[in-house]
């Protein structure tokens, strides 16, 4: 689970990081377009807090779906697989990441499950593996 925490909390980070350049980026383009009535854009906690949930599960879902792992996943050597131990499709990878990202509290269950899966893996029928070397789905076939 401590593991799973710390990943999690890299990849806040890289979303934090994300939003932080896009409001960068925002205002330096009001700038450029009016230097002479420039006022820092102001942005509401109902914005930000919205702004970082679909960010979040935009990153998670891209992620997921085309390499199994976010960075914070790829730091902490996991990758979240189907039961079959292969990537998930876009879809379900969609779906983990909106419930991750509205019930991060399930995350919390893998200190209580005997096979460490949180809320989102047992609905979703996914898993959270080791997976300290990068492969291809089809690397496990050759000598």
């Amino acid at each position: 689970m401590v593991t799973r925490v710390v990943a999690n909390v890299v990849d806040a980070g890289v979303v934090v990081a994300l939003l932080v350049a896009a409001y960068a980026a925002v205002n330096g383009l009001v700038f450029v377009l009016n230097p002479r009535g420039f006022q820092v854009i102001e942005v509401g906690a109902l914005l930000s807090v919205t702004s970082a949930l679909v960010t979040y599960v935009l990153y998670a879902t891209v992620a997921w779906s085309t390499v199994g792992r976010t960075y914070g996943c790829h730091v902490m050597g996991l990758r979240v697989v189907t039961r079959r131990g292969r990537r998930l499709h876009f879809l379900t990878a969609f779906v983990r990441a909106v419930f991750c990202a509205v019930l991060p509290i399930g995350l919390l269950w893998c200190a209580v499950s005997r096979t460490q899966r949180s809320v989102q893996d047992l609905v979703l029928r996914t898993a959270v593996i080791y997976d300290w070397i990068p492969r291809t789905e089809a690397a496990g076939s050759g000598p």
